[in-house]
């Protein structure tokens, strides 16, 4: 059992909290997926409770989220946790199965928004359009990315930037050279 330190913030257990209630599981359904007791997974949330690497692996495949975004918890100094995320420890997103690199930019998921550092590879695409019940603006630091939106197609390059309210999208790097954008997500999703 982990004694919770007061000054320290609560990332893991947090983070955890954030991404159940965005998939809308409740503690019930949630533990009762990893077969494990509520009350246990309320102590991970609220970091009264060390998971064990085989927990956080479920935990993670339940959530759908790659077991990597749970580590990045320890790894800045104590004044830095919550505040603070250097470029070199950014926390892995997504699964990168479309040719797409995501670094969570935001220190944790306790916010009503996430800030997703987004590379797009050369030549990649989404496999399928997607809908997400999210507000999301999107700003593109380098390179050019093919979106649609609806029924709209966009080309946009370096300093433009786009919203999604609810709608399908999809986007594609045709290019010779990777799109590097910044992306806001209201409410978090990963």
């Amino acid at each position: 059992m982990l004694h919770r330190d007061p000054d320290r913030p609560r990332t893991l257990g947090a983070d955890l909290r954030t991404l159940r209630k965005a998939r809308g599981h409740t503690l019930s359904a949630l533990a009762g997926r990893l077969g494990r007791s509520v009350g246990w997974l309320s102590q991970v949330e609220r970091d009264l409770s060390d998971p064990s690497i085989s927990d956080l692996r479920q935990i993670a495949e339940a959530l759908g989220v790659p077991m990597s975004m749970l580590f990045g918890h320890a790894s800045a100094p104590a004044e830095e946790q919550g505040h603070v995320v250097r470029a070199g420890a950014r926390r892995p997103m997504g699964s990168r199965d479309d040719g797409l690199i995501e670094e969570l930019l935001s220190p944790d998921l306790t916010d009503d928004f996430e800030v997703i550092h987004s590379t797009f590879r050369p030549g990649s695409r989404m496999a399928a359009p997607a809908r997400r019940p999210t507000q999301e603006v999107g700003y593109i630091i380098s390179g050019r990315l093919d979106l649609r939106i609806g029924d709209h197609d966009f080309t946009l390059g370096p300093g433009d930037s786009f919203r999604l309210r609810g709608e399908t999208y999809a986007w594609a790097n045709p290019y010779d050279a990777p799109a590097v954008a910044i992306w806001v997500i209201a409410p978090p999703v990963y």
